[in-house]
């Protein structure tokens, strides 16, 4: 977070010395329009400039002064957290560095955080029921190895860490079915006399409903690592469940199929007639398969026509229900696109992007998603997506699945559900070409296998 700060307070900076290369250029402006004045509304004029740009000159010069003292701060911030965090015993061997350099810091906490963490009784009490398991090599039956309630906010916070855009949407919690009410268009009022009777307006409410769905799968860790610290033991099993449970989430917010899974924003858009089992007391299915799903001609894909285009087309997504900001998801490539196209050469000679985590002149933070095909690109108004979280992520010890190869097997599980309640709020364009409007999840097959 301070890194990210950091970066943001010096492209800040860049910004205000750009604009400050430019003074000159006026003061020489100002001295040529001071020899052309004869009339004494010209000359008042000039005076004007002139104290505007003093003005603007101080300012400018205040403000670069307070961001370079807020650099100088976050920098030695960093510094302090760095060298807090470095081993403070000298290693002797390999393997002693290594575990030396992860106890140092685990999961963004510091030294103290951490040692509380592993002395709370129930993340003790796990992990000791984890080596039992483990050790005894014997079938355990009914003995679910839950995850105590301190372990479950560790990957809670990590989930939203790998989810890149569980921030982004109208995050709920929720212990069961939920409805979401929505009302409908605020109706105009009618003038009349000023004793004539009123006339009656109409007000609607919808609903639309979101259950929750099963999002999960199991890692098989060695052995040899449960024997090991028990910090090398949580941080496997916390790292790689929180990375995937994160990842599948963000595909769905974007392209689930609404079938065991999230709907997702371009799928709603995408869709061209009411699906059989759209809800009765929703709003009134719209398409949106071309209003809200839209290309960008290879002719106009290059430099000021692109961000033109781009700016038009943001204007598709509607923001009239919306208390927040907008986001615009989309992969590397993409992105590198758009600072390329973005790119220009300022008054020092400098040449720099107008591409710095945001899309210029729309506004909105840019999220990069390696899922995401290249050359689309997938916004909108985030507080418009629901996002229902089911309670119950768990973590399980198998029975006897990998035994014979020396292995303890864990579960991870997480319940969502999700769609658009305002679907015109978003926008899906592509670059040259028409966006893309589906993927491919990971496939199911055990439960797939199962059936057959």
């Amino acid at each position: 977070m301070l890194r990210k700060k950091l970066t943001d307070k010096q492209a800040e900076l860049e910004s205000l010395r750009v604009a400050a290369s430019g003074f000159e250029i006026r003061e020489k402006e100002i001295e040529a329009a001071i020899g052309e004045a004869t009339t004494q509304e010209e000359q008042e004029t000039v005076e004007t400039s002139i104290t505007e740009l003093e003005l603007e000159k101080a300012g400018n010069k205040e403000k670069q002064r307070n961001l370079i003292q807020e650099i100088t701060d976050i920098e030695s911030e960093i510094a302090e957290i760095e060298e807090r965090n470095k081993p403070t015993a000298t290693p002797v061997a390999r393997k002693e560095t290594d575990k030396m350099e992860t106890r140092a810091k685990f999961f963004d906490m510091d030294m103290e955080q951490r040692d509380a963490f592993f002395a709370n009784e129930e993340v003790k009490g796990f992990l000791q029921r984890a080596r039992g398991l483990m050790q005894e090599k014997r079938t355990v039956s009914g003995s679910e190895l839950l995850i105590p309630t301190v372990m479950l906010e560790v990957i809670r916070e990590n989930i939203a860490k790998y989810s890149k855009l569980i921030s982004k949407v109208n995050l709920r919690t929720v212990a069961g079915k939920a409805r979401q009410n929505i009302m409908g268009t605020i109706p105009e009022a009618v003038w009349t006399e000023m004793c004539a009777k009123l006339n009656e307006i109409d007000l609607t409410f919808n609903q639309v409903e979101v259950d929750g769905y099963k999002v999960g799968g199991y890692i098989a860790i060695c052995n040899a690592t449960l024997e090991d610290s028990d910090i090398a033991l949580a941080s496997e099993i916390i790292s790689a469940l929180g990375q995937a449970i994160g990842y599948a989430l963000d595909k769905a917010i974007l392209f689930g199929t609404g079938t065991k899974m999230p709907l997702g924003i371009v799928t709603r858009l995408a869709q061209t007639e009411a699906p059989s089992d759209y809800p009765a007391n929703a709003r009134d299915w719209a398409d949106l398969h071309t209003s809200n799903v839209l290309t960008i001609a290879t002719a106009s894909a290059t430099g000021v026509k692109l961000f033109q285009s781009i700016v038009k087309n943001s204007g598709a997504a509607k923001g009239k229900y919306s208390r927040g900001g907008k986001f615009w998801a989309m992969s590397d490539a993409t992105y590198t696109t758009l600072m390329a196209e973005a790119m220009s050469i300022n008054a020092a000679g400098a040449i720099t992007s107008g591409q710095l985590g945001t899309m210029p002149v729309v506004g909105g933070e840019i999220v990069i998603l390696d899922f995401i095909p290249d050359n689309t690109i997938i916004g909108g108004y985030g507080d418009l997506y629901l996002l229902a979280e089911r309670a119950g992520t768990a973590l399980s010890q198998s029975e006897h699945v990998r035994f014979l190869e020396d292995q303890t097997v864990f579960k991870g599980t997480a319940r969502y559900d999700g769609m658009p309640v305002i679907p015109e709020g978003f926008v899906v364009m592509g670059i040259g070409a028409a966006p893309a409007t589906n993927i491919t999840f990971a496939d199911d097959a055990t439960n797939t296998l199962a059936e057959n």
